[in-house]
Formats: structure tokens, C-alpha cells, sequence
């Protein structure tokens, strides 16, 4: 194997001496998953601070650390709760042994630390430097009068008539909160008899912008006010005869776990699911966001069993605006270019260069397609040139999110309407998609698509397509496999690779996939697929034995794999023990990671890293160096036990050597060779900054990757372009 020309930390086949060998079940072996994903949400933050970074994106990292912790606590933490506080079994016991108390204490001490830091970056770093680039969010005070006389109709004609008071009295028990909505809790008095105070609640509309633009009155400066500062100073309008005394504003997250089992199906999937939906907006509260100044009389009315019933550990006053997503707004300025990270335009790969017909492609050669460097418009283009040729007899496709106006889901709708034969299985349990993937498949049912739903108890998480074409020399199955979802919105921040064949092997496999999951079939052997819950975890674990095997034999072994979680003990013992064999193992984990390297005598050959950066990492590679013939594999799962045994998950090989290659080569080791946006796992559990070395160059992998697209894109020559440019296929052609 060739090293790439920019990093000399590409594969190698050397195996490092083996190391003394140490039991591997030990629990202090394993890191606690709950703590690892708050050590990954840190480094979003640490991408927050850092000054190199554009102001806007700065900005972005700080909504997105917010919108994660959200999700972390509708999921994680209300699972945890759920074990402590109804005794529920967990479904994957942790490895480290942490009990669910446990956790959840450690959680709430890093989480309140985390958030007074979260707040700070924005009060004290972040906004400060948008002001002095035009872009501020003023507080009610400081405001002049033609702002507020602004503020006063907008309020009157905008805001007024959707708000809806609600009173807490002995006839008025406290309001449902909704999951994460923005509320303000009000304490009022009458006006002409002071003393007794009341309470009310006060929902702030979601169906209006939370940034309200105030008129430009200086040179382009873009000026906001919060919409719960609108209605703040406006609020007795609401109550005649009564004035507020304080305010603030709060904010609940509820459980919003949605597991389905087999046994609570009672009439169809999709139904138990639109009800279990209905149920969230009744979940648990495990959350509560609050202003700092709320008081102790406001957190008594929050805390009580008729409000929200928390815990005080529960609680976290915040010193900026509840809830920092509402920033994401100020990143789609128009404008402020030198505020945000250059733009880039993903690259037709050159295999579609000059095509006509996506087919034709394929049939010359198997491809790969690196998302979002290389334009996820192949994969749609596939489709939508499959909705149209007559000679496309079906499609066959699995959606797990999808996106408003896909123009993937509007190509398989015109599919059916041409009389193809579309099925479209939908997952209807992706977590908190669950209602679009609904809607996107009540749509399609509407254009004749064969809509359903995978197996009870099993998420389907694979990405596959296969198109049925009838051809010269007989009918010809088309795949594309992926590590990533049928969306193209997703696609361009994403980082995920597509694989285009038509090998047989590929092509019965993935219609056996989807007899799988459409009917009912059992016993499959497969040709090249492998499967979750069928065997993946098996195979995966004989593929590293094996080059713990080559080690001990002396040979080349070497195992590079990437992916977004790390999770499941089995792997990570035989990672271990794989390790002690003297099998080199680099692991590119963007987040959560249970194994801990560099122990002596256990993980000594093993390198974690994560890279955080502007898009998302979120292709899942592995690389095993089996002597001298390496193997890779491209899969949608991660090494997690719910992805070994509770998902339909699909892990392919790349078998075409130049593709191979390239993924080694190329990818995998600009991938290791990151010294700008890359962080080192400690044996501790903390991560390291990498930092460039004196006079040696600087990697930012995604950079490269952006630049190798461009190269690929500029060196194509015309006279290629020319020669490969065609007509679309007929059935008759070869």
C-alpha cells in the first residue's frame, strides 16, 4: 500500500511487538457512555472558543451544543431516570458499572458546569465580537423610542392575538408545559390592592420568529430583540386590572424516548406509533431551564407535583436567553461572508462527469462518492433518471430521515405514477423524525408506492437502493449502498461516502435485503452483505481475531476504523485483546467511545482520535490489513450494541482495488494525518488537542478533502469529458 502524499501516518503492515497480556473485563477499563458523550459535546463547545475559527460559525457551534444537550437529556438522561425512578432494567447494562444514580449525579455536576460555561462564551466572548461586526440582540433596555413604538405595533398586530394567559389558582391547576417549548412564568398583583400576589403561565408562540428584526437604522447593522423581551415589558395588556410584578422565562425538556416492543403493536406499526407520538407531549419532565433570576418562590411553583415534579439537581439557571438554539438564526444572515467559513459547492465526481445516463456509468465501473466534497446529486440523479427510463422495471429504496421537499421522494412518487413497481420502506421510529417520515409516507402511499414499514421491534437503519432494469442480455439489479441518509439537506453538511454498483453478488444480496424486510424470509446466505441482527457483531469480531491471529504469526496486521460511536464491550474486548496480540489499531470516533487506550498492558497499540470540524463526521469505514490482502468496509452501523442487535444495519465491502485504494490512501490516512481538528483520547478519558509540530505541514482533513475534489474536478480534460459524454441507454445497447 502506497502512503498519501499528505501524511506519512497512512496504513502500514508492520505489526508493533506484542504487548503483556492483561485481563480485559475489568470495568475500569471501560468508559462510562453517558460521560463520554458529555466529553464529546465539549468539544463542540472547545470549536466555539476557538478564535481561529469564523465568528459565524463560532456562533453555530454554540446553537449546536445546545441542541445537543437537548436531545441528550429527552433521551439518555430520561433513561436514566426511567431506571432510577421506575425501576426499569437498562437495555445494555454499562461496562464500567456505574448504577443509574450514579450517573445521573455525575451528570448534573458536569452538565450545570458545562452550561454556566455554555452561557458565558455567549454573553462574554461571542456576542461581544458580533457587535462589532453589526450584528446585536438588545435587551429591552436599550432600546430608543422609535424601537420601542416599533416594537409596540408589531407586538399589537403580530404577537397579541396568539397569546393565551393562563392562570394558577385552586380552578386553574398548573398548565401542561409542552416539550421544550419557551414559556414565561409571571408573578402579578392587582393593581389597586397590593399585597396578595398571583402566578400565571405564559406561552411564547413558536409559530413566530423568536429573532425579531428591529428597522435598520445605521449602516447596515443588523439589530434583534429576543421575543420573549417583545413581550415582556408588554405583558399587562394581557392582565386588565392587574400589573406583573417579575418574570422569567423556563423552559422543560421531557422524555422523548419512543421504543416500540412487538408486543404493544396492537393494529398497525404506524398507528401505535402516531398514538406513542401523542404520548411524548406527556413525557416525563427530566428538565428544567430557567433565568437566574427566578427566585425561590418561582422554582416552588416549578418544582411541585402539580407543575413539573424535579428534582433541585433537575434545575439550571441559566444567565443568557433559555435555550441558545434560537442563535442558529443569526448564522443564515444574509450577508457578513467573511463572518462564515468560505462556501463550498460540492464537485461532480468524474465517473458522472459528462454522463447522460447514470446507468452507463455504472455498468463501466463501480464508484464511490464522497459526501458532501462530491455532490450528493449523483444519488438523486439516480433515481430520478430510474423514475423515468422505460426500461426501469422497480425501485427499491429504504428512507430513515428524509427531508422537506426530497427530491428523492418526489422521483419515487412519479416512479409509481409511471407505473414502476416502488417500494419505499420508511422507518417510522427515526428518532425525532418520526412525524415527517409519517407524512412523507402518507404522501407516497397517495402516488401508488408500496409503503412499508421494516420489522416490529428492529429499526431499519441501512441505506440501500436497488433499481431492476431490463437490459439486452436480461434483467440487471443497480445499487447504491451508503453510510449516510436518503436527504439532501443532511448531505451537504454530512461527511458520508455512496457506492454505486451492479455486480450480481451486490445486486442478489440487496434483493434478498429487501425481501427481508418487506415479507417474510429467514435463512438468507448471503453473497457479500453483512447484516444486523443476522451476523454483523459475529463477523466484526472475527475480523479482528483474525488480525490478532496474523500478529501472533507474524504477519502484517493493522486495523483503522472509523466511525461515530464506540460503544459495544464484546468489540472493545477484542479490541483489547487484539492489542495485546500487537495488532496497531487507529480508531477515528467523532463521539461517544467506551474504550480506553494506552493502558499499559491492554490497549498500548490503540489510538483513539475525534475530529470535530465544520461538517459532521459521519462515515463509518474499516480497514483490516489480513496479511497482505486488506479489506475494507463501508456500513451504516456503528459498533454499538442497539446497532449489532436491535437495528437492520447493513456492512458492505469494497472490492474494486482502485476504490480500495483510494478509501486507504486517501481517505483513511488524511483522515489520521489531522493535526488542526483532530482530538487524542487519554487513557484518563480526556481529550488532547493535536498541534501541529515545527516544520511540519498543516493537515485540516476536511480542507484536503474540499481541495482533492477540486483537483479532481479541474483535471478531468475535456477530450475525457467529450469521449464519455452519451446518450441515454436503450434496452438493446450492451
Amino acid at each position: 500500500m502506497g502512503k498519501s502524499k499528505n501524511s506519512s501516518n497512512g496504513p502500514s503492515n508492520t505489526a508493533p511487538t506484542p504487548t503483556t497480556t492483561t485481563a480485559v473485563d475489568e470495568s475500569s477499563l471501560f468508559i462510562n457512555r453517558e460521560l463520554s458523550w458529555l466529553d464529546f459535546n465539549e468539544r463542540v463547545l472547545e470549536e466555539a472558543r476557538d478564535p481561529s475559527n469564523p465568528l459565524l460559525d463560532r456562533l453555530k457551534f454554540l446553537a449546536i451544543c445546545s441542541s445537543n444537550q437537548d436531545e441528550f437529556f429527552e433521551v439518555r438522561v430520561a433513561g436514566l431516570q426511567a431506571q432510577l425512578y421506575e425501576s426499569l432494567e437498562p437495555q445494555d447494562p454499562p461496562p464500567d458499572g456505574m448504577g443509574p444514580l450514579a450517573q445521573l449525579l455525575e451528570i448534573s455536576r458536569r452538565a450545570h458546569d458545562f452550561v454556566s460555561r455554555l452561557n458565558d462564551v455567549w454573553l462574554y466572548e461571542v456576542r461581544p465580537e458580533l457587535e462589532e461586526h453589526g450584528i446585536r440582540i438588545c435587551s429591552p433596555d436599550d432600546l430608543n423610542p422609535s424601537q420601542n413604538a416599533f416594537l409596540d405595533d408589531y407586538f399589537e398586530n403580530q404577537v397579541y392575538p396568539v397569546l393565551t394567559p393562563l392562570a394558577i389558582d385552586p380552578a386553574h391547576p398548573f398548565p401542561h408545559v409542552h416539550n421544550k417549548s419557551l414559556n414565561l412564568l409571571l408573578r402579578i398583583e392587582a393593581i389597586h390592592h397590593h399585597g396578595r400576589q398571583l402566578y400565571a403561565v405564559l406561552q411564547v408562540p413558536s409559530v413566530i420568529s423568536r429573532l425579531v428584526q428591529l428597522p435598520d437604522e445605521s449602516n447596515g447593522r443588523k439589530q434583534f430583540v429576543l421575543l420573549e423581551d417583545v413581550i415582556g415589558p408588554r405583558l399587562d395588556a394581557l392582565f386588565g386590572g392587574y400589573r406583573t410584578v417579575e418574570r422569567v422565562a423556563f423552559r422543560a425538556t421531557r422524555n422523548s424516548d419512543l421504543s416500540i416492543q412487538e408486543n404493544e403493536v396492537k393494529s398497525s406499526l404506524l398507528s401505535t406509533i402516531e398514538e406513542t407520538l401523542r404520548q411524548r407531549k406527556w413525557g416525563a419532565p427530566v428538565r428544567l431551564e430557567i433565568s437566574e433570576r427566578a427566585d425561590s418562590d418561582f422554582l416552588v411553583q416549578l418544582l411541585s407535583a402539580s407543575a413539573l415534579e424535579l428534582e433541585e439537581r433537575d434545575v439550571y439557571k441559566v444567565t443568557g436567553p433559555v435555550d441558545l438554539t434560537v442563535l442558529a438564526g443569526l448564522y443564515k444572515l444574509e450577508g457578513f461572508r467573511d463572518l462564515r467559513e468560505p462556501s463550498y459547492e460540492p464537485k461532480t465526481p468524474p465517473a458522472f462527469t459528462g454522463r447522460k445516463s447514470v446507468f452507463r456509468a455504472i455498468r463501466e465501473q463501480d464508484f464511490l462518492v464522497h459526501h458532501p466534497y462530491e455532490s450528493f446529486g449523483t444519488v438523486v440523479q439516480l433515481i430520478e433518471e430510474a423514475s423515468e427510463d422505460p426500461q426501469v422495471l422497480a425501485i427499491k429504496m429504504t428512507l430513515y430521515r428524509t427531508a422537506d421537499s426530497n427530491p428523492i421522494i418526489t422521483a419515487l412518487a412519479r416512479a409509481a405514477e409511471n407505473g414502476k413497481q416502488v417500494t419505499a420502506l420508511v422507518e417510522l421510529q427515526a428518532r425525532l423524525d418520526e412525524e415527517n417520515n409519517i407524512d412523507k409516507a402518507r404522501m407516497l402511499q397517495k402516488a401508488g408506492v408500496h409503503v412499508v414499514y421494516g420489522i416490529v421491534g428492529l429499526k431499519t437503519h441501512c441505506k440501500a437502493a436497488l433499481v431492476v432494469r431490463r437490459e439486452h442480455d436480461g434483467i440487471r439489479r443497480y445499487v447504491h449502498l451508503g453510510t449516510g441518509n436518503y436527504n439532501h439537506t443532511t448531505a451537504r453538511f454530512y461527511t458520508d461516502l455512496s457506492y454505486f454498483t451492479c455486480r450480481p453478488e451486490i445486486g442478489e444480496d440487496a434483493s434478498a435485503l429487501f425481501n427481508l424486510l418487506t415479507g417474510y424470509s429467514q435463512g438468507n446466505t448471503w453473497n457479500k452483505l453483512v447484516v444486523a441482527p443476522m451476523n454483523l457483531a459475529d463477523r466484526l469480531s472475527v475480523l479482528i481475531q483474525r488480525e490478532a491471529e496474523h500478529a501472533q504469526a507474524g504477519l502484517p496486521a493493522r486495523i483503522i476504523a472509523k466511525m461515530n460511536s464506540l460503544v459495544d464491550p464484546r468489540i472493545i474486548t477484542l479490541l483489547y485483546e487484539a492489542s495485546q496480540a500487537g495488532v496497531k489499531i487507529d480508531l477515528i470516533v467523532r463521539g461517544i467511545c467506551c474504550l480506553r487506550p494506552g493502558v499499559p498492558g491492554v490497549s498500548d497499540n490503540i489510538t483513539v482520535r475525534s475530529i470535530v470540524d465544520k461538517y459532521l463526521e459521519h462515515s463509518r469505514i474499516a480497514y483490516f490489513a489480513n496479511g497482505d490482502d486488506p479489506q475494507v468496509f463501508l456500513s451504516s452501523a456503528d459498533w454499538m450494541p442497539r446497532n449489532f442487535r436491535r437495528r437492520v444495519e447493513l456492512m458492505f465491502p469494497i472490492e474494486d482495488p482502485p476504490l480500495r485504494t483510494r478509501i486507504i490512501d486517501e481517505i483513511l490516512a488524511i483522515a489520521l494525518a489531522d493535526n488542526i481538528k483532530a482530538r487524542i483520547l487519554q487513557p484518563d478519558g480526556t481529550y488532547k488537542r493535536i498541534q501541529p509540530q515545527p516544520g511540519e505541514p498543516i493537515v485540516r482533513s476536511q480542507v484536503e478533502f474540499q481541495n482533492l475534489a477540486r483537483e479532481h474536478d479541474k483535471a478531468l480534460p475535456m477530450a475525457h469529458a467529450v469521449a464519455t459524454a452519451d446518450r441515454p441507454l436503450r434496452a438493446s445497447e450492451p
